[in-house]
């Protein structure tokens, strides 16, 4: 298997999430509404429901508000969501993907295209950035899960095409189709995973300097404050001194 993308470096950024935890609850109770919605509301029976209720467990989110959210999808009131995806470039030339979920397309695209702008990007066509990236699955392990080998050899025996281990946890990669599949195996091997997702994963990376990296973190951090933003994914590379420099200046 060779070695797993560098991607995971932005997750540097992830701890403020704990200053906005009712936003991070809102967006996964909308995923939990969407995927009880599109499928049977039993998540033994609905891979994206199953997935959508282990991330929100993996966030701490309470089980009044993940039941909450699975009966809102059978309920009169259930708002319906649109599945949007948005490419577009950052500073230095960082090829960037939005998902989102919304219920006012207009609104959404004004708001993202507006985003960019104010932070050195430009909004692309969909397909302009997307054939960079590869839809994976990603399927994360806090470091107490096993030892590399042990990690590894239980990617391997569940069918996943990647793995990687380092003193901060475990990230096992699998082909998009496979991933409730894969994620069922390793939980019987390893346990609970910290975190199961679909990602668009960077085939390569661009590195980026301190001067663009400021403003790339900003055009990041303001797409994923967006209510409709669900997840944004980049193609970038920033070393060690670059990041310890960006934090400095916080």
């Amino acid at each position: 298997m060779a070695g797993h993308s560098q991607f995971k470096n932005i997750m540097h950024r992830k701890g403020r999430q704990d200053k906005a935890r009712s936003k991070l609850f809102s967006k996964l109770s909308k995923e939990i509404t969407v995927a009880a919605k599109m499928g049977a509301p039993d998540p033994d029976m609905n891979p994206r429901l199953r997935l959508a209720v282990q991330n929100a467990k993996s966030q701490s989110m309470p089980k009044d508000n993940i039941e909450r959210a699975i009966k809102k999808a059978s309920g009169g009131d259930a708002e319906n969501y649109d599945e949007i995806r948005y490419e577009g470039y950052g500073p230095g030339g960082v090829a960037v993907i939005v998902e989102a979920l919304t219920d006012n397309k207009n609104r959404t695209a004004s708001s993202v295209r507006s985003t960019f702008s104010k932070n050195g990007g430009a909004l692309g066509e969909t397909g302009s950035v997307g054939f960079m990236f590869d839809r994976v699955g990603e399927i994360s392990y806090e470091a107490d899960a096993g030892d590399a080998d042990t990690v590894m050899e239980a990617a391997i025996e569940a069918g996943a095409e990647d793995c990687e281990s380092d003193e901060n946890g475990h990230v096992i990669v699998c082909a998009f189709e496979d991933l409730n599949e894969v994620s069922t195996a390793l939980e019987k091997a390893l346990g609970e995973p910290s975190s199961v997702n679909p990602i668009w994963k960077p085939q390569n990376q661009v590195p980026v300097e301190a001067d663009k990296g400021a403003t790339l973190l900003k055009l990041i951090e303001a797409l994923e404050d967006d209510d409709d933003v669900q997840n944004v994914y980049a193609n970038f590379d920033m070393s060690a001194e670059v990041l310890a420099e960006l934090s400095a200046q916080e």
